[in-house]
């Protein structure tokens, strides 16, 4: 699909401005060690006194070459496995059971095609991508201790196959399980993968029912902020240690900081000098399944049918190598399937499903990284054109005064006498997408009324207070969820508030109050009062009981009520979670309404049972059932009793909290140890000379458990206690730990 007008226009004006016209001293014909070399000499690095990699190189690309050097300096674990997965290659590294992912990945990430889109990309781009493979493969000619599992050489056009920066992107949704089915017999292999989603099943049960466990953003316009500058929050809710925190500067008009997905070209959740973003995983329905009626002769699959004709199937042969038991590498190949929509991911009956998804990797990697320039709501909007990113809202503000929200920015259009949350009947010409949503009719707020805008994952029709979207505005597939705790909680604290300042925005981030408990609680406390007198459960139930009376219902590290009220939520709330979802209830208006009273008590019972087991009473403060804990770098984290780790006060986000950490027990722990929530978390403030931020990234900076930025913003992370981000020149001064070109 072309680039609309505006956004053509955009990419021609970039192309045409002395940013991108300078002269680089790096050419594409150049040996590769003289290429690095001329690099590296354009390219100083600042590490400041937290690890931070300050990147100032002459050419844009040159930025680029510093920053996925400094990332391979921090983390090459974390940036070769992003592209194993992203390329469909994780299975030479991790064996046999990865081969399905391998496969879903290859579906829609064909190297030729890539090749080629690399081959036709704008010079401009092109030179970032050169840029790109350059640094990496110079990291790993000056670090030979650094022992590659599968890539010991990258190739600019690698880069194409991972543009967009979420955390589980649009491919995901193709059911592994399904695939394999349709493709092939189950694996005689180990399924390290089937493990590792066993261990998170708990966690993941409350999180895919309730809500999505991504992101929270706000913007704060400058008459609701007390020094009249916009504010904007940044606090994704990923994996931990998902992102690197830096800052790429150059002599082209580049000055980006914010957080960056391992291995990638460009600032995913940030803000230069004059402007910033800030993305949550969107519910927009982006993606689409189709049920092709087969047609066979003589039980020969021929095609499928399309209106009044058979089409056939397309065919592309897909070979994977593995890694076998014994080391060795070995070969499986595959005959994929396509319809004129896309791959076939399954069967169902009788009939084979199509998946329908973005994809256009040259423009999403334009989108991504041209927006990092963008220095106004007029620039940023203009980068919105190239409708590129299916996975995200956007929020936006800007040192002009400008606040912004778009709602999704891959809308595929469509017939909506159908139902397309299900597999529609793909015979049927008139299920096919009609092209995109335009930008102008895209569901989008700029500078409301209200004065602030929001977004949690949630629906976006309480957004902006009484200056809200309006659901029956839109066509259904532009919204898929309802509203969350967490929406309602962030609505709570930004509404009617007109004095915000940097460190009232951090503080309610990190608001204590859990709006599910505040609903269901003086439930549970009504038919507790409702026993009779001489029932058991009034006696057996009344130190907990008072316990939860006196609880101002937030989290906290010193609270008991906490760790009761969670344990309870997760033995009467979780298991009705998918049906309050299906139902379009918020879930603990579900719970509140319409679990029995005896159930609500035997949960507390549960949950008291458990902790007492668990702990040797059930009276725990929840920081000391809470912890965060990293060991190693592993990518799957381990966790130990045993061994040191530290107090999070703040909880999951389905219970409303907005500061997040998602955290379980382990077959070998009795202690929960988080790996998603906050990660990456800043507060940014656009005054009309200079932007002020302040910022905290989970756990340190370093990969590198022997480096002291491997942990050492963990008690930061914890408290909230954030600290300034140096982003001008003189703010390093003082803070400077090392100064250095590539390579030295």
């Amino acid at each position: 699909m072309k680039p609309c007008t505006a956004a053509a226009a955009l990419l021609f004006a970039v192309a045409a401005t002395p940013a991108f016209a300078q002269k680089s001293a790096v050419s594409s014909t150049m040996p590769e060690p003289a290429r690095w070399s001329a690099h590296a000499k354009a390219i100083t690095v600042t590490r400041d006194n937290w690890g931070i990699a300050h990147v100032h190189g002459k050419t844009d690309a040159d930025a680029v070459f510093g920053m996925i050097y400094t990332q391979c300096e921090d983390d090459f674990n974390r940036v070769e496995n992003n592209y194993l997965v992203n390329l469909g290659r994780l299975a030479e590294a991790d064996g046999e059971a990865k081969i399905w992912q391998d496969l879903r990945q290859q579906l829609f990430i064909d190297p030729q095609v890539l090749k080629q889109d690399y081959a036709d990309s704008p010079q401009w781009l092109k030179a970032l991508m050169d840029a790109w493979a350059d640094g990496a493969n110079f990291y790993l000619s000056k670090h030979p201790e650094t022992k590659p599992r599968v890539l010991t050489h990258f190739e600019p056009w690698m880069a194409l196959s991972f543009t967009e920066g979420s955390i589980g992107g649009d491919i995901e949704r193709v059911n592994l399980t399904e695939l394999e089915k349709f493709y092939g017999a189950k694996s005689t292999a180990q399924r390290s993968i089937d493990e590792q989603n066993a261990m998170a099943a708990q966690l993941a049960q409350v999180n895919r029912d309730v809500e999505p466990s991504g992101s929270n953003g706000a913007a704060i316009a400058p008459g609701n902020t007390a020094n009249h500058h916009p504010l904007l929050l940044i606090n994704p809710h990923t994996s931990f240690f998902f992102r690197s925190e830096l800052q790429m500067q150059s002599d082209e008009g580049l000055n980006a900081y914010g957080a960056v997905t391992w291995g990638q070209i460009f600032v995913y959740q940030g803000f230069n000098d004059r402007a910033g973003w800030m993305h949550t995983s969107s519910n927009v329905d982006a993606v689409d399944e189709f049920r092709d009626t087969l047609m066979r002769v003589d039980g020969k699959v021929l095609g499928y049918r399309y209106g009044s004709d058979t089409k056939p199937f397309k065919t592309r042969a897909i070979t994977l190598q593995y890694k076998a038991a014994d080391g060795s590498m070995k070969l499986r190949s595959f005959d994929a399937k396509f319809d004129h929509r896309g791959p076939i991911v399954r069967a169902d009956g009788d009939a084979w499903v199509s998946i329908e998804l973005m994809n256009k990797p040259v423009p999403a990697l334009q989108q991504s990284f041209l927006r990092t320039k963008a220095r106004s709501y007029a620039d940023y909007k203009t980068t919105m054109e190239l409708m590129a990113n299916s996975s995200n809202n956007t929020i936006f503000a800007s040192a002009d005064g400008d606040i912004a929200y778009w709602h999704g920015n891959y809308i595929p259009e469509r017939d909506t006498r159908y139902d397309f949350t299900k597999p529609v009947d793909g015979s049927n010409p008139a299920t096919d997408w009609q092209g995109l949503m335009p930008l102008a009719q895209i569901p989008q707020l700029h500078n409301p009324h209200s004065g602030w805008l929001e977004n949690v994952n949630n629906a976006p029709w309480s957004g902006a207070g009484e200056s809200s979207l309006k659901k029956a505005d839109y066509p259904p597939y532009v919204e898929q969820s309802i509203e969350t705790a967490r929406g309602l909680h962030m609505v709570k604290v930004l509404n009617d508030r007109r004095d915000f300042t940097l460190d009232s925005l951090l503080a309610a981030a990190f608001d204590p109050y859990l709006p599910y408990f505040a609903r269901t609680v003086p439930v549970l406390l009504k038919a507790y009062d409702a026993l009779p007198q001489d029932d058991a459960q009034r006696k057996a139930l009344a130190p907990q009981m008072e316990v939860l009376r006196k609880w101002d219902y937030k989290w906290g590290a010193d609270s008991v009520a906490t760790s009761l009220a969670i344990y309870w939520g997760e033995a009467t709330g979780s298991p009705v979670a998918g049906e309050a979802y299906r139902e379009h209830t918020l879930w603990e208006d579900y719970v509140a309404t319409k679990i029995p009273a005896a159930t609500l008590l035997t949960g507390l019972q549960t949950a008291t049972d458990k902790l007492t087991a668990d702990f040797g009473a059930w009276q725990k403060p929840w920081g000391e059932i809470n912890r965060y804990q990293r060991l190693d770098d592993s990518i799957v984290p381990h966790f130990d009793d045993a061994q040191p780790s530290i107090a999070i006060p703040f909880t999951a986000s389905v219970w409303g909290s907005l500061a997040s950490s998602a955290a379980r027990a382990y077959p070998n722990t009795k202690k929960r140890y988080g790996t998603h929530g906050n990660s990456f978390v800043a507060v940014v403030e656009f005054g009309p000379k200079r932007v002020s931020a302040r910022a905290i990234t989970c756990g340190g900076e370093s990969g590198d458990p022997s480096s002291k930025h491997f942990n050492d913003e963990q008690d930061r992370y914890a408290s909230g206690d954030f600290r300034e981000v140096m982003y001008y020149p003189d703010q390093l001064k003082g803070h400077i730990e090392r100064t250095y070109h590539p390579g030295e």
